[in-house]
């Protein structure tokens, strides 16, 4: 019997989970609850939680290995494992585009952990999409052709970061920043560990080529996925109120942050859970 309340969202993701406290010391059970919901409802929202950092640690590890201190980004003082998101005019967000989180890497992260501190008045909202949704809503000749073919993932819009004129030095930085970054090849379609739901894995943030094509015939195949995936039926949005927490599985989803709210002020405490300590493989 559950020990809160659940309310499903939309017919195809994200579930909103009441009468918890997340600032106290859950049962293995409510943390088995909770990790489940995250299988099903592939990201969950919790409004009205007054944790402090180390609750926001003590959740995060309860689903496995969190990420080291973000050689980049601010942390939240005396937490180095909690990075902070802090956004207005002078450091606009960029992360307003569809992604799955750093699909560049050969193993990427497994969830999120987000925490609301401060909200702007109107606007900041989030989306995710159900990346097995879209999958299942492709034609089935072309479910099988994609399970053929692989793509690369590489920094996409990071570019931007290295890149200050149309010179040389630019040039050398963005080269720096693919070694740096570097880049990964995965299946296009890949089966979720847990759940056993097979999900089109491509992104438009990161994913840049399909193996074996060259650059005509991959962006067109590219690019009438991606307009498939853009579907409102595949999709949540989420307005944030002030302490709300969302944990969303990134194997699955792909997210958007909406940066239409400045002048105003939006500030996130995020966690990164490296892997999940449930999928457990034996030999």
């Amino acid at each position: 019997m559950r020990e809160y309340n659940l309310a499903q969202i939309t017919p195809t993701i994200g579930a909103e989970i009441s009468n918890i406290d997340l600032s106290e010391e859950l049962s293995q059970k409510q943390l088995d609850q909770i990790y489940q919901d995250l299988i099903d409802y592939n990201v969950i929202f919790f409004r009205n939680q007054d944790i402090s950092p180390k609750n926001h640690i003590a959740l995060a590890t309860s689903f496995g290995e969190i990420e080291p201190p973000h050689p980049v980004y601010p942390h939240v003082k005396d937490f180095p494992e909690i990075v902070l998101l802090e956004n207005d005019s002078n450091n606009p967000p960029d992360t307003d585009e569809w992604h799955t989180d750093v699909t560049f890497k050969s193993d990427p992260a497994f969830a999120s952990i987000l925490y609301s501190k401060i909200i702007p008045p109107a606007g900041g909202d989030t989306l995710w999409c159900s990346l097995s949704a879209i999958y299942e809503a492709l034609p089935n000749d072309t479910k099988k052709y994609l399970e053929s073919l692989r793509a690369v993932h590489d920094m996409g819009s990071f570019r931007n970061n290295f890149i200050n004129e149309d010179d040389i030095k630019s040039a050398q930085k963005v080269t720096a920043g693919f070694q740096k970054f570097g880049s990964a090849i995965h299946p296009m379609v890949k089966t979720h560990p847990i759940s056993n739901k097979k999900f089109l894995y491509i992104n438009p943030g990161f994913t840049s080529h399909v193996v074996g094509m060259n650059m005509t015939d991959s962006n067109n195949l590219l690019s009438y996925l991606f307009n498939f995936m853009n579907k409102p039926e595949f999709q949540i949005r989420f307005k944030w109120s002030a302490k709300t927490i969302a944990i969303w599985d990134n194997r699955c989803t792909m997210h958007y942050a909406i940066g239409d709210y400045m002048p105003h002020h939006r500030q996130m405490n995020r966690i990164t859970v490296l892997n999940d300590k449930r999928d457990v493989k034996i030999a």
